[in-house]
């Protein structure tokens, strides 16, 4: 995923900023970076890798490298940045957030008329951010640049620059798969992906940013360089799993929702019938645990933590590059609370099930632990695409998903034809998917949350989310 943070101001907020942009690290896992300017200096700039060290400690000397009454920064689960441009708009500094799915097409296309070049990584690849910049500047000012940027990808992209002059420019991405929120105090403005981060530093709300929105920020002013679109398009996983149980969006509490998409999946329980007999419910931490406080409430059924993370050191299970370090430091990081596992009957909600791979090895653990039963929830229905518009479930194929892979084993690609019949628990092929991977995972029980369970604890409109990986629909 990835996130940005910015602030144009009357005075040095380089330490605002590092706070600002470390409150993104939920966010991203690879890179992190800074850019700054100030009068004297003008622009400056720094990326650090961040794979096997959190952002506040790779940025802790930043003070002692830069300074600026106005800065950038950005947690990036894919390409280095912010990239420093020197370009026919001037020099500026940017960075973005989402993915280029037709980055290939671009790139040719700009190479055959321009006669320029493009800093190529390993592999040919080229840095996504360097490639909306130089659709940027195909045209003579921001506002036009990222329209016409905006309009060419395929894909999503949020985007936070830093003028040479020093102000900043935001724009939300076209269909506002993505938030952007700004925030105001008496000596400047704030860019955010995450509203709270801000609001710790003095901010109050602006407001949030609508699609395809384009502002300009100094110390002084918001200035709106392109309107809003009408086409709302957010993404739902934000509520479910990325964002942080403080964030709103749209309106929305991320906790709140979690509270209520647990219930909702106690009552599709209780509606079925379902009896099991369960001693403890649990969520699979973080982003699971509220979603089983909800059905906790709801259901009666005490909720424990039979199991914590411990997270001094490593903080993040997916940090290492390889899967087999990551499937490692995950279950080094599970310490079981033997006295609410051993011969319990627990239920677990996870925020979803995409691969399955750290969850069998969780399930194998509590086994291992004494539990007598193991029942899995999932607070969101099966994941059947892989997303095409942030990072969420991608893969190199929708046959990673485990939903996909029971389907195909249980039907080949005929099973393809028939997803809306196994995304639901009531039919006999979301019976056999269900009964399939309990078999696989070894679970006493399985259910999905639904599709209409999750829009309804969301709250907003279903034509303002997007539900892509769920049922294909943009």
């Amino acid at each position: 995923m990835g996130g940005f943070f910015g602030i144009a101001s009357k005075q040095d907020c380089m330490l605002d900023v590092f706070f600002g942009v470390d409150y993104h690290s939920h966010l991203g896992t690879r890179r992190a970076g800074m850019a700054a300017w100030d009068p004297e200096i003008g622009l400056q700039r720094k990326i650090h890798n961040i794979c096997n060290a959190p952002f506040r400690t790779k940025f802790e000397h930043i003070f002692e490298e830069m300074r600026g009454t106005s800065a950038i920064g950005c947690i990036s689960d894919s390409d280095p940045q912010p990239l420093l441009i020197r370009s026919n708009l001037g020099t500026y500094a940017i960075c973005m957030t989402g993915v280029i799915n037709n980055a290939d097409a671009l790139i040719d296309q700009y190479l055959s008329f321009s006669g320029g070049h493009f800093d190529s990584m390993t592999g040919g690849r080229i840095n996504q951010t360097e490639l909306l910049s130089a659709l940027i500047n195909q045209k003579s000012n921001f506002a036009e640049g990222i329209a016409f940027a905006q309009k060419s990808i395929e894909g999503t992209a949020s985007i936070l620059i830093l003028t040479q002059e020093g102000s900043m420019i935001a724009a939300r991405d076209l269909k506002g798969r993505l938030p952007v929120a700004i925030g105001k105090k008496e000596d400047g403005y704030a860019a955010a992906f995450e509203s709270f981060a801000y609001h710790k530093l003095g901010f109050e709300d602006v407001r949030e940013l609508g699609p395809g929105e384009v502002v300009e920020l100094t110390a002084d002013k918001m200035t709106q360089l392109v309107p809003p679109r009408k086409e709302k398009k957010i993404c739902s996983f934000l509520w479910s799993y990325y964002g942080y149980p403080t964030s709103t969006y749209e309106g929305v509490n991320v906790e709140e929702m979690r509270y209520r998409n647990g219930a909702i999946l106690a009552e599709n329980d209780q509606a079925a019938g379902r009896d099991d007999p369960i001693d403890y419910v649990g969520g699979v931490p973080d982003s699971g645990t509220p979603h089983a406080i909800g059905y906790a409430n709801r259901s009666g059924r005490p909720f424990a933590r039979a199991f914590i993370k411990y997270t001094p050191t490593w903080s993040r299970s997916f940090m290492p590059a390889s899967q087999q370090d990551r499937d490692k430091i995950a279950k080094m990081k599970q310490i079981p609370v033997n006295a609410l596992i051993r011969d319990k009957n627990l239920l677990f909600v996870d925020d979803s099930i995409v691969r399955g791979t750290q969850l069998r090895e969780t399930v194998e653990f509590l086994y291992e632990s004494g539990a007598k039963s193991v029942h899995m929830r999932s607070a969101c229905p099966p994941i059947m695409y892989a997303c095409k518009f942030l990072n969420f479930s991608r893969s190199n194929s929708d046959m990673e998903l485990i939903a996909r892979r029971v389907i195909v084993e249980l039907e080949g690609d005929e099973g393809l034809k028939h997803i809306d019949e196994y995304a639901d628990g009531t039919t006999e092929r979301g019976k056999s998917l269900r009964r399939n991977i309990c078999e696989k995972f070894n679970f006493a029980s399985l259910e999905f949350q639904s599709l209409e369970g999750v829009i309804k604890a969301i709250g907003l409109d279903p034509e303002e989310l997007c539900t892509y990986c769920w049922n294909a629909k943009e």
